[in-house]
């Protein structure tokens, strides 16, 4: 009995360590305030085609849920505030909810997060005093059912939660939020749920441009920052703010929980007034941001300390009330053609991919699929680029020149490369999410004509297909090689262990 225990025990505590070695992550928020956004279903199918593993959703709207249904995208849904009084009153409101509005849908959606309100100490009628006893009701729904320890459940808050934030030594919660700040606390504790925060370094350029840098703000090179309690050195206004939350939790002791960062982002366009809302700067911050995130760099009271965090957002969304900024922080126009390129493997435009910008000696170049990429990114951006993006497709149906062979990298490679000369032959028009390969040989083959920026290229030539895996491809089979290693000699040791 005690070799078993060993055995599992440590089994067990295996793939705990694995799973916290996951690293940060990547999501986009999916605010729907806006008459112009396409329907669910083609959003779901553009988030695949970007390879957004990870969406934010501000309710549980059922047409959302069931779009993302079998897509493999984690959801993180919300709770309003308007149902909050609903929620906090009786649990069988939310017995009710989860019941008719979450499980007819789980698992096939995954669903990750529950947020339970989104900024109530900035809203309307401050609805503070509701949150926890809500969040209370929605955990102990999903405890009736199994999913408490699947599902996480908290709460997300502005920066003005704080009283303090600089020096981020000094962080300090606003003690008028005291009387739900500290139940709400002590509930991710238990749960084991992470303190949810938004935030925009934008508007603190925007709002004191005389004490805050335009570079420092979009993690460009600045002068630095140093703390003068701890001399911890900051280069960007990110690891600033978040660090005074680090030091405001640990001011009440709470050490344990960790930061997520539910909304972030750079607006793309503004009124005469905002004047860094511009492309150039959105796409500086939230490539920055990748690259910082995806690095796993930590902050400087942090290093190295996961943190996953969700761009705002996918839309521009024209319902928004407030200045032209507030309409335009969208990656994507309701037509679905990005505001500026980005890259969500954080290796930035010109590194997506190797012999990216290699041109033929006359200048072309061609867009074909990655065969490195995976089987269901293929066929979601094929399904794309021959639904939503307008190619045409028949010359890979059966029978005409371009079927043949009959293989998803082929038939995509078509219809990327259609795509592509179609929308200026850019590298955006190539991403696909990170299944795009641009190359400068000609991929036609016999009667299957490659169209070129001109029109249809005539040269017949050899179906040479250069494609070169990306590094993150590369990273992504060595931490999964390193993984089962030391999952195998772990068991090994364990198994001898256990027979002594």
């Amino acid at each position: 009995m005690g070799r078993r225990f060993k055995l599992v025990f440590g089994i067990s505590l295996l793939f705990l360590l694995l799973d916290s070695c996951r690293g940060s992550k990547v999501g986009v928020c999916y605010g729907r305030n806006a008459d112009d956004i396409p329907t669910p279903d083609k959003v779901a199918q553009l988030v695949q085609l970007h390879n957004i593993k990870y969406v934010r959703m501000y309710d549980s709207n059922i047409q959302v849920l069931k779009a993302f249904a079998n897509t493999g995208v984690e959801l993180m849904i919300g709770v309003t505030n308007t149902d909050l009084l609903p929620f906090s009153q009786f649990q069988s409101n939310v017995d009710t909810w989860l019941k008719n509005s979450i499980l007819p849908y789980y698992p096939a959606t995954k669903i990750t997060y529950i947020t339970v309100g989104a900024e109530v100490t900035e809203s309307p009628g401050n609805a503070s005093a509701l949150v926890v006893p809500a969040m209370q009701n929605v955990v102990t729904a999903l405890k009736k059912v199994g999913l408490h320890k699947r599902i996480k459940v908290s709460s997300t808050h502005s920066l003005g939660v704080l009283s303090r934030s600089f020096p981020p030594s000094a962080g300090a919660f606003n003690s008028s939020h005291a009387f739900f700040l500290k139940p709400m606390l002590e509930f991710l504790a238990e749960n084991q749920s992470p303190f949810m925060i938004d935030l925009y370094p934008y508007y603190a350029y925007r709002d004191s441009p005389n004490n805050v840098s335009l570079q420092y703000a979009l993690f460009e090179s600045s002068p630095e920052v140093i703390d003068p309690n701890t001399g911890l050195i900051y280069t960007n206004m990110f690891d600033a703010q978040i660090d005074s939350i680090y030091f405001a939790l640990m001011a009440l002791n709470f050490r344990t929980i960790k930061i997520m960062v539910t909304e972030t982002g750079w607006p793309s366009k503004g009124s005469p007034k905002e004047k860094a809302a511009t492309p150039d700067n959105a796409q500086t911050y939230n490539t920055n941001l990748i690259r910082h995130v995806i690095n796993d760099s930590g902050t400087p009271a942090k290093p190295g300390e996961e943190l996953d965090v969700y761009i705002f957002s996918l839309f521009n969304e024209n319902r928004k009330p407030g200045l032209e900024s507030e309409r335009n922080w969208g990656l994507f126009y309701p037509d679905q053609t990005s505001v500026y390129n980005l890259d969500f493997t954080g290796k930035g435009a010109g590194d997506m991919i190797t012999n990216a910008n290699i041109t033929s000696s006359n200048g072309t170049t061609w867009c074909i699929a990655s065969s490195k990429a995976s089987e269901m990114d293929l066929q979601n951006a094929l399904d794309w680029a021959c639904g939503p993006g307008n190619v045409d497709c028949s010359a890979i149906q059966p029978s005409q020149p371009c079927f043949e062979p009959d293989n998803l990298v082929s038939h995509a490679s078509y219809a990327f490369n259609s795509y592509y000369e179609q929308n200026g032959a850019t590298d955006v028009a190539c991403s696909f999410g990170g299944t795009g390969v641009k190359v400068d040989k000609d991929p036609s083959y016999d009667n299957c004509l490659y169209m070129t920026a001109g029109g249809v290229n005539k040269t017949l030539a050899s179906n040479t297909t250069a494609i070169a895996s990306t590094s993150s491809s590369t990273q992504n089979e060595a931490f999964t090689w390193i993984s089962n290693f030391i999952l195998v000699t772990s068991l090994s040791f364990l198994l001898i262990v256990g027979n002594f």
